[in-house]
């Protein structure tokens, strides 16, 4: 976390019961955040659950109005539905708005958004993608609020990063999301498929209208919401946002995968000339992208859970292909987006402590 002067900071936290509020939680406290008061706010049917912030038993408080009072920074988490309505509420109470669902990447495509100029932000990119100037803002971190992209984003976008010194003819990246990405409910979901299935029962699909467990799915169900293919556009129009061009766009495919949590992925990139993958591997390094040594295993979903960072295997020349090479890696989903919306929070209280 950048250094400065400890000036607490009273945040909150909207979607706080949701699992990637949660995980927000524990980032914050984990890096110890500067939060004199952390505020769990949701919706009214979960507004009075027992929670826990800083150590301490608290409350999660419904979303209101009023919610936002005397917050420096509010956090949105958990369904885009349910942060829609409020972050005018947020700004209006002055408080930055680091927006976790991607309600607030649509928003900022409209001409004139109602919280006024929306970045997104992937700190650990800086490198190659600083921070663009806002448009219309007045110049001060507080006047722009910030889109902290979720975890697909920025791993395409790291792989993006990451290969652009080496001028890449193309990227293609293909996904795995968990089930996990779709809050507790993915997760209850593919638990009762696989018990049902086990014991050879009809299995219930509310979520995915399709069978999750022991399945690879190229598409979900028809009365899903939303589709696989909705999710995998939703993904390529951040991407862009985030590159603006500054960087080689990858192609995108998404597989939902029968897991739990972890983000698994591939990617092939291929070169006017051949470029050793140590070369590679030491661009990715420089972006904070852990790479396994060279008699380690491969990462897995499972060895990285609990890590803040992108995890590669060693990358591998394509046996048919010379100029072409593969990228293996593993993200922890929850804690990857979390880390990265703490990130920007850190960030934006070094601007503000200069």
């Amino acid at each position: 976390m950048p250094t400065g002067p400890r000036t607490s900071h009273r945040v909150a936290i909207a979607g706080a019961s949701s699992l990637l509020g949660k995980e927000l939680k524990q980032v914050l406290e984990d890096r110890h955040f500067p939060a004199m008061d952390i505020l769990l706010l949701d919706e009214s049917v979960v507004a009075g659950t027992l929670a826990e912030a800083g150590g301490e038993p608290t409350f999660i408080r419904p979303l209101e109005q009023d919610s936002f009072e005397n917050a420096q920074l509010a956090f949105f988490a958990g369904a885009a539905s349910l942060a829609g309505p409020s972050f005018l509420a947020a700004r209006q109470a002055g408080a930055t708005i680091i927006d976790l669902t991607g309600a607030l990447a649509v928003a900022g495509r409209a001409a004139a958004p109602a919280v006024g100029p929306v970045m997104p932000w992937i700190p650990s990119l800086a490198p190659v993608l600083p921070l663009l100037p806002a448009p219309g803002g007045d110049g001060s971190p507080k006047s722009v609020a910030y889109s902290s992209p979720g975890t697909p984003v920025i791993i395409a976008c790291t792989l993006a990063a990451g290969l652009a010194p080496f001028a890449p003819q193309r990227i293609v990246v293909t996904l795995f999301p968990p089930v996990s990405e779709r809050d507790q409910a993915g997760i209850e979901e593919l638990e009762n498929q696989a018990a049902s299935l086990l014991s050879f029962r009809d299995i219930a699909r509310p979520v995915f209208d399709a069978q999750v467990a022991f399945n690879l799915l190229a598409s979900y169900g028809p009365e899903s919401r939303p589709r696989l293919d909705e999710v995998r556009s939703g993904v390529a129009r951040d991407v862009a946002d985030c590159l603006a061009g500054r960087a080689p766009l990858p192609a995108i495919q998404l597989v939902q995968a029968p897991v739990f949590y972890g983000y698994a992925f591939t990617a092939y990139a291929e070169f006017a000339a051949g470029v050793p993958p140590d070369q590679l591997q030491a661009a990715f390094a420089k972006l904070g992208v852990k790479i396994a040594g060279p008699d380690e295993a491969a990462p897995t979903n499972v060895s990285v859970a609990g890590e803040s960072e992108i995890h590669l295997a060693r990358i591998e020349p394509d046996p048919n292909i010379a100029r072409g090479v593969w990228i293996w890696g593993v993200a922890d989903n929850l804690r990857l987006a979390a880390t990265n919306a703490v990130r920007i929070a850190e960030e934006l209280v070094a601007q503000t402590a200069k």
